[in-house]
């Protein structure tokens, strides 16, 4: 018996997901720096102008976050943190300097993607949460002026952190040669999965 030489690691409804997520963040990204500072306020000519980019902005939230969720409840279960993460994080040097064979065996994803996927979820939420909270006309007429300052305030931190998080996820994705296009089309190679997911590749060998 052979063995295979490609495994399918995203199925064509999570690509299809992922790059909604991804499209809604770009969008939702460019015309919320828009409104965040003055020195960027030309960016809201790609919205057609200042007041259609702050009509825009938080339905595009609303898109984002919608597709973010559908996609956490599909992928919870496989980045929760285990034993064997916190042994792999305590490795970090090693994946820096390239020793990625001293690291313990990952599954489907390792510990530095569990935890991104988990910085990623308190993103979103928060964003979802303190969008809502000053959004106008709809409900910021409802919450006390001094929680909209609040809330405008920890949606920005929220988006921050989001934005470098996002950084870090497309730098890893490229880094490691074989992610970004698994994105694309699906499938790794056996390689692959033996190298950065061997207990994953383990898994999928003995279901073949």
């Amino acid at each position: 018996m052979t063995s295979p030489t490609a495994f399918e690691r995203y199925s064509d409804r999570e690509r299809i997901n992922h790059w909604t997520v991804a499209l809604a963040f770009v969008l939702a990204a460019l015309s919320g720096l828009a409104l965040f500072h003055p020195a960027l306020f030309w960016l809201s000519a790609l919205f057609g102008g200042g007041p259609w980019t702050r009509i825009l902005h938080p339905f595009i939230g609303a898109v984002m976050f919608a597709a973010f969720a559908f996609m956490g409840l599909r992928f919870w279960r496989h980045n929760v943190l285990s034993g064997v993460d916190v042994q792999w994080l305590k490795h970090w040097r090693d994946l820096l300097n390239n020793r990625e064979e001293r690291l313990p065996e990952a599954g489907r994803y390792n510990a530095g993607q569990k935890l991104l996927f988990w910085v990623l979820v308190a993103a979103v939420a928060t964003l979802l949460v303190t969008g809502v909270i000053f959004w106008r006309p709809w409900f910021a007429r409802y919450f006390p002026i001094a929680l909209v300052r609040l809330a405008a305030l920890l949606h920005s931190l929220a988006a921050t952190a989001l934005l470098i998080a996002i950084i870090v996820h497309v730098y890893a994705a490229f880094w490691v040669k074989g992610s970004f296009a698994a994105m694309l089309r699906g499938t790794v190679s056996a390689n692959f999965a033996k190298k950065h997911h061997a207990a994953w590749y383990r898994e999928l060998t003995k279901q073949r």
